[in-house]
């Protein structure tokens, strides 16, 4: 993969991540049963998530990221898939091809 795809995928991953267009928002169990105040905490936390490092973001595509909520560890990760949800895309640098999937957990679920 080309610098400028990587380039490409980041921002995508990072549009997504802070609009919500371009894909959908899952949520472990567990983040689902928190009260709304906690999940809304959580959930801006994730939209402006903007600490990445070479060991969080190793390949430098903005799609993984980590954070002390309370006690607890928080995940979100996207993947990407083709649009119909079943298999992964052929050209994540490419909007038209993929459907982004940003899923929050607690790291214990993972």
């Amino acid at each position: 993969m080309s610098t400028s795809d990587t380039s490409k995928i980041a921002a995508l991953n990072d549009q997504f991540r802070t609009t919500g267009i371009g894909g959908q928002f899952l949520m472990s169990a567990g983040i689902a049963a928190l009260p709304y105040a906690e999940l809304a905490a959580i959930m801006y936390r994730v939209r402006n998530f903007a600490d990445f490092t070479p060991d969080n973001d190793p390949h430098g595509e903005h799609d993984f990221g980590s954070f002390t909520f309370g006690a607890e560890t928080i995940f979100w990760k996207i993947d990407c898939y083709d649009p119909s949800l079943q298999f992964g895309s052929e050209d994540p640098a490419n909007p038209e091809v993929t459907a982004r999937v940003l899923t929050v957990m607690f790291a214990r679920e993972y």
